[in-house]
């Protein structure tokens, strides 16, 4: 029986671009992975409506094409929206992989929220990410889907030496995503996630090539 190509889904994070992901991306490709990306303004679109294509994207697709998603920052946040919530896809992705995605409520989003050039900016999107409401009614995919999932930390971030200094308080980040923002009790479930630290700062996430290495290591799997 012939191999199928494996295709990858990157949906980049807010106010990013797909551009954001091309170094992650051709790492994929030349290993021969069907590379797409999903682009959205979340100044103008609704959560719910970046979600529904991303759904369209997943579908034109194939039935039984097999993909991963990879998702940096609000675009793993969009996927879960999207896979646990009430019209997941039919064709489950393989695995999925967060890039300094918050699977809780992002302290930088709340204190952000109540100034208009953040509101103006991020729209329904930002609401989201600083919602403690909002951002717990996201599932966890590998409990109620039995999807993998692999969750990269950035490590490089705001340095307080110690100090208990706003926003992070001395907790390891990223620069704009704290360690307790990025880690929940599903993700370490060591049957079906892993938690990677990795040094590097938020925006660089997508654009790292060992990101890219690592997620076909962990793809070798599916061959």
């Amino acid at each position: 029986m012939e191999t199928q190509t494996m295709h990858a889904i990157f949906i980049h994070g807010l106010g990013r671009t797909p551009l954001s992901g091309l170094p992650l991306l051709m790492t994929l490709r030349r290993a021969g992975i069907r590379c797409h990306v999903l682009g959205y303004l979340a100044a103008t679109e609704s959560v719910e409506s970046i979600a529904n294509r991303l759904a369209a994207k997943i579908n034109a697709l194939g039935p039984n094409a097999p993909y991963v998603l990879i998702g940096h920052s609000l675009g793993g946040v969009i996927s879960r929206y999207l896979l646990t919530g009430p019209n997941p896809p039919v064709n489950l992705p393989k695995m999925l992989f967060l890039l300094g995605s918050p699977v809780n409520p992002s302290r930088l989003a709340a204190r952000l929220q109540p100034r208009l050039l953040f509101r103006l900016f991020s729209g329904d999107a930002g609401q989201l990410l600083g919602s403690k409401e909002r951002m717990a009614a996201i599932g966890a995919p590998s409990e109620q889907l039995n999807i993998p999932c692999c969750a990269f930390i950035g490590t490089r971030g705001i340095s307080t030496a110690g100090r208990t200094l706003p926003p992070f308080y001395g907790e390891s980040n990223d620069g704009v995503v704290a360690l307790s923002e990025v880690t929940a009790p599903w993700l370490m479930d060591e049957a079906l996630c892993e938690q990677v630290e990795i040094a590097l700062p938020h925006t660089l996430l997508p654009s790292s090539s060992a990101i890219g290495k690592a997620i076909l290591m962990r793809l070798e799997r599916f061959n």
